[in-house]
């Protein structure tokens, strides 16, 4: 037992560390805690073990409230589309929002941008592309929320239609980040959506046009309802091949590399959304794929007629289907309107 003036200054060392702690944690204790309070909290009466009840008590309820708080996240919302996304939610979404980027930098000043702004929004670094980024933000979400209620997949590139970059090399580039992460994204973040969650997947009506200038038999599959996951990724792959070769049209596929991508977003979405369905009929969770429109953004240039702002109109409109909503499931929406796919 401590004791005199060591004691009374111990004890306030100890008061002041709890109070930082209580003011400042957000998910699990620090790990040397148990042993801090082994060493410090040994008599039944002393005034460190009130400190200890009150913290633990504190860490009870907020640890509680945090996994019950409601989140939305957004990719490649550093600037663009994603940033107007994070915008629009910060003003209308009851919950925590993230905005992420693969570069920390960059990031925190579009956090900060916002915060001149008035607005709130939070920051993790997530880039799509690189797998250990996706499992440690995956993990973030579900130990801090317990999941996540609305994940808005906005993050995608585009080559310039002046790029010389052979056609082959555009078409794997493309699909790496606009598909493949994308639905990496999706494998891990799919099973951390909450009952009554959103998911929008950010798409084209480029898509469409490319669909359009498939084969007859590449359309049908694209349109099918019972092509699986496995055969979507199997023709993405085969598109890059044909692609890298040259053989790409005559073999029936699209002169676009961004379009085909979409292709594969959209019919990705349909996939997971029929899943869904049938493996969480009771969660009342909405998967939708959108089209932003023709935005003035870095990748669509100057000349486009919407504003980014105007761009996340769709976007936010699918993340706030109100709760008991049923449709849109599994569509491909623009302007807030299911098109034709």
């Amino acid at each position: 037992m401590l004791c005199g003036s060591v004691a009374g200054a111990q004890t306030h060392v100890v008061s002041m560390f709890f109070r930082v702690c209580a003011l400042t944690l957000r998910s699990k204790p620090p790990a040397f805690l148990p042993v801090f309070l082994s060493h410090f909290c040994t008599a039944p009466d002393s005034s460190l073990q009130l400190y200890h009840r009150r913290f633990i008590r504190h860490y009870k309820t907020s640890s509680k409230q945090t996994m019950s708080a409601k989140v939305a996240v957004v990719t490649g919302s550093n600037k663009g589309i994603g940033l107007a996304i994070v915008r629009a939610l910060c003003k209308q979404y009851q919950g925590d929002v993230y905005l992420t980027a693969r570069d920390v930098g960059r990031g925190q000043e579009a956090v900060k941008s916002l915060g001149e702004e008035g607005l709130k929004p939070m920051f993790h670094q997530l880039d799509i592309n690189d797998m250990n980024s996706i499992t440690t933000a995956a993990a973030y979400f579900k130990e801090k929320y317990g999941g996540v209620d609305v994940l808005i997949n906005n993050a995608g590139i585009a080559f310039k239609v002046a790029d010389t970059t052979p056609f082959g090399v555009q078409a794997e580039v493309t699909l790496k980040t606009n598909f493949f992460a994308t639905r990496d994204m999706l494998s891990h973040f799919l099973p951390l959506i909450k009952a009554g969650g959103r998911v929008v997947n950010v798409s084209s009506v480029a898509g469409s046009g490319a669909l359009n200038q498939c084969s007859s038999a590449l359309k049908q599959r694209f349109r099918s309802e019972d092509i699986t996951e496995e055969e979507l990724v199997g023709l993405m792959q085969q598109f890059i091949e044909q692609a890298k070769k040259g053989e790409h049209k005559k073999t029936g596929w699209p002169t676009t590399a961004y379009g085909t991508s979409k292709i594969g977003v959209t019919t990705l979405s349909m996939i997971l959304a029929r899943r869904l369905s049938k493996e969480r009929p009771n969660d009342g969770i909405l998967l939708n794929a959108c089209c932003p429109g023709w935005v003035r953004t870095d990748m669509a240039g100057p000349k486009a007629p919407k504003s980014p702002d105007e761009g996340a109109i769709t976007p936010v409109y699918l993340a706030l289907l109100p709760p008991g909503a049923t449709e849109p499931h599994g569509k491909f929406v623009s302007d807030k309107v299911v098109q034709r796919w």
